[in-house]
């Protein structure tokens, strides 16, 4: 039983990175190519969209990775995936703090209503999401290590 729940959480925070990472390396540098208005929309949908799901996603991560943790406590690699699980709640925390009020103020955005700063703030959201992308990533090589 151990063993699935330790290739399940291996999967689900490897997912999570690899879409965080393809938000920030493809999808995003796809949207800013766009004439301004078809960026910042295509921006704000993303944020609605993604913002339903990733809540549920970062916290399962989260939570898969304790009981992994607790499960596991006796084998040589709990220790990483106690890191891991740090990592994971750091990025929550990183969200909470930086990237959600940023995305609750983007995915509101119209072309009419936006503000005129509204590409710095996406500027500050992308910083904010390449240090996050990182740490998910430092997370999953971890959880990796750990499995092997």
């Amino acid at each position: 039983m151990l063993d699935a729940l330790e290739v399940a959480t291996t999967v689900v925070v490897g997912l999570l990175a690899g879409v965080e990472f393809s938000v920030a390396f493809v999808v995003n540098p796809i949207l800013d190519a766009l004439p301004s208005d078809s960026s910042q929309r295509g921006r704000s949908h993303g944020g609605r969209m993604l913002g339903v799901v990733m809540p549920f996603w970062y916290i399962g991560s989260l939570a898969l990775s304790g009981v992994w943790a607790v499960g596991g406590w006796h084998q040589d690699g709990a220790r990483l995936v106690v890191v891991a699980g740090a990592l994971l709640i750091l990025s929550v925390v990183m969200s909470l703090l930086l990237l959600v009020p940023i995305n609750n103020r983007g995915k509101t955005w119209t072309t009419e209503s936006r503000p005129e700063d509204w590409k710095e703030q996406m500027s500050r959201w992308d910083r904010f999401h390449y240090v996050r992308v990182a740490v998910l990533i430092a997370a999953f090589t971890l959880l990796v290590t750990a499995l092997a």
